[in-house]
This record gives C-alpha cells, sequence and structure tokens, in this order.
C-alpha cells in the first residue's frame, strides 16, 4: 500500500495567498520525512479554494526540495494549456528527478479559465480526448506532428525526450482523474490508471473500477496488463487523526466549511450556466464519514477497507484540512508514525 498526501494549497478564510502556498511547500517536506509515498498537487486558477495556479510549477519546486518522495500533479487541467508545452514539461521533470514526477490530467471545469486562456467551452467539452493522445504522443514518441480539430501542427522532433532517462522508466507515469463513466473508459482504452475524486465512496469508486478493467479488457489488454495497470489507481481523500474520532471530526468541521464556502463560491463558470455547490457542512461531515478521520487505528481500519473493497492501494489523503501549518505537520508526522505501521 502507497501513501501520499494531496496538497490543494487552499487559503482559509483570514490567511493570505502566501500563507496557503508556504503551508503547500511544508507539506511536502514533512511528508518526504515522515516515510509517506508521494505528494499530489492541485491546481486551480483565481479561487482561493487552491492558490496554485500551476501544478507542475510547484513539482518542480517540490522535486528540488525532496530526494525520495514522487511528486504528481492532481491534476494538471489539459483543456487549459497546449498538451506540447506540458509534455515538454513532463518529460524535463522526469529526466531530472530521475523518473519521481507523475503526470495526472483532467478536463477541469466549464469555468472561465477557458475563457482567460482562449482554450474555449469545446476544449473542455469535446476536445479533451484529442489533446490526451497528442500528450501522450508527445511523451513517447520521437517526432510528432498533428492533424486534429484543435492542434495542427507539422512534425517537430520531441526535445528532451522522456525516455533519455538513464537507467528509469521510457515515460513519466500519466494518469487521469475520472468523475464520469465518459473519462473511465477514456483511461481505460488508452491503458492509464486513473485518479478517482475525494467526493466518491467505496461503493462508487469499486463500480468505476470494475467498469475500468471491463473497457481494458475490451480495448485488446490481456489479463496481466489490466492489473499491472490497474495498480495504479489512486484513491483521493482526507485524513484527521487525533486521540479520540470525535475530536478529529470536530477540528474539521470548525475549520473546513468557511474554506469551502469562500472557495466554491469563487468559482465562475464562462458561458453563465449555473452550477449549484455543495453544502460545506454536508460536504465536511461526508468526507469525515468516508475517510481516515480518526484515531490512527480507525484510520488504518478504513485505509485497509477501501482496498480491500476497491482494489485500490494507492491514496493521496488531504491533510490540511485544519488549515493550520502546526497542525498540518503534526497530522502528517501522526501519519507516517502510528497509521503506515498499521498497514505494513
Amino acid at each position: 500500500m502507497r501513501v501520499g498526501t494531496f496538497v490543494l494549497a487552499a487559503q482559509f478564510p483570514g490567511q493570505g495567498q502566501g500563507e496557503a502556498l508556504h503551508r503547500a511547500v511544508r507539506t511536502a517536506e514533512v511528508a518526504e520525512e515522515a516515510g509517506l509515498d508521494s505528494v499530489w498537487l492541485a491546481e486551480h486558477h483565481f479561487v482561493p479554494y487552491g492558490v496554485c495556479p500551476s501544478a507542475v510549477t510547484l513539482a518542480a519546486v517540490l522535486l528540488g526540495r525532496t530526494r525520495r518522495l514522487r511528486v504528481g500533479t492532481a491534476v494538471s487541467v489539459l483543456p487549459a494549456v497546449h498538451p506540447v508545452a506540458l509534455g515538454e514539461q513532463a518529460a524535463l521533470l522526469h529526466i531530472v528527478s530521475g523518473g519521481r514526477f507523475t503526470l495526472g490530467v483532467g478536463r477541469g471545469g466549464p469555468w472561465v479559465d477557458l475563457e482567460v486562456f482562449g482554450a474555449g467551452l469545446d476544449a473542455y467539452e469535446r476536445g479533451f480526448p484529442e489533446a490526451l493522445d497528442l500528450l501522450l504522443r508527445w511523451l513517447t514518441e520521437p517526432r510528432v506532428g498533428a492533424e486534429g480539430e484543435r492542434f495542427s501542427f507539422r512534425e517537430v522532433p520531441v526535445v528532451p525526450r522522456a525516455g533519455e532517462l538513464i537507467g528509469g522508466e521510457a515515460s513519466p507515469e500519466v494518469v487521469v482523474a475520472c468523475t464520469s463513466q465518459r473519462s473511465v473508459r477514456l483511461a481505460a482504452e488508452r491503458g492509464l490508471p486513473m485518479l478517482l475524486g475525494m467526493h466518491c465512496g467505496d461503493e462508487d469508486k469499486a463500480e468505476m473500477v470494475a467498469a475500468w478493467a471491463r473497457w481494458a479488457r475490451e480495448a485488446g489488454r490481456d489479463p496481466d496488463e489490466v492489473a499491472r495497470i490497474g495498480a495504479g489507481h489512486v484513491s483521493a481523500g482526507v485524513v484527521q487523526l487525533a486521540d479520540r474520532s470525535q475530536e478529529a471530526a470536530e477540528t474539521l468541521v470548525k475549520a473546513m466549511p468557511g474554506w469551502l464556502k469562500q472557495g466554491l463560491d469563487a468559482h465562475v463558470t464562462v458561458d453563465g450556466r449555473h452550477r449549484a455547490m455543495r453544502d460545506p457542512v454536508a460536504y465536511t461531515e461526508l468526507l469525515c464519514s468516508l475517510h481516515p478521520v480518526g484515531t490512527p487505528a480507525l484510520a488504518a481500519d478504513r485505509l485497509a477497507a477501501t482496498a480491500e473493497r476497491t482494489g485500490i492501494t494507492r491514496f493521496a489523503l488531504l491533510a490540511e484540512g485544519s488549515g493550520d501549518l502546526a497542525g498540518t505537520e503534526e497530522n502528517l508526522r501522526r501519519l507516517g508514525a502510528e497509521v503506515l505501521p498499521r498497514l505494513a
């Protein structure tokens, strides 16, 4: 079982953006000290829900600050960037980090980002498969050209090539954030593992894993390959540890709703469509019921149960739910010292 932490760089009420980013960097440093496997970085634009606008840029910083930790994006929003530019960055980080970088990609949402960056709503609604395919070609082929609906250019050499990493994987690991059956099928057909969100319970995640495996087999992959790729699925969640389970839940219910409300309310759709946002208190309580929130023993039991029910053995757990730097660091250290040994 591989347990990592999920970093949103959340700006809690009363905090500055620099404070949130400092906590994000410290989270990665402490995660490595605590023996965690990985850190996963979220990306958002123009909202205090998360103040990191470039997960791949922050990943570069954290790869330089750490020596063992795997650093992944969760996710780089593909419709907002050119796949070749993102592929160049991913290949660069893959090589210079010695293969410690994971590129997580997703569709994002119908937000005003699409207007600001000039991508347009169509890039979100229809363009993700084309962009993903171009990205994957860039990470695996020596020369790439394109003749698609959105991207069209003459063949050019790939520099640097991800395969130039000496003694390591030929290309960086790529995972796809999946929130719908359409994205599950896309990931399965491309032979890519999934990143499943923290809003899903074990039953929903198990159904998505089963659907992914079915579509992967239909795409012509044999059982061994399906099992090998499927071992890379990642389950996102929340972790909060305390000596009493009620105390852990109270910490999150006290801090998270204020952040969720101001962060989610700040999202603006590109075309004015109405997007119903979750009730912050009810959502926090749901997360407490789904994820390792409680004593270290309870947390270990919940992680083990999720792995058994879903088959997923990689976790990206949000540890900054208290909104407090010292509390986040203690939470991570307890995760490493008191939960991980129970999972061994």
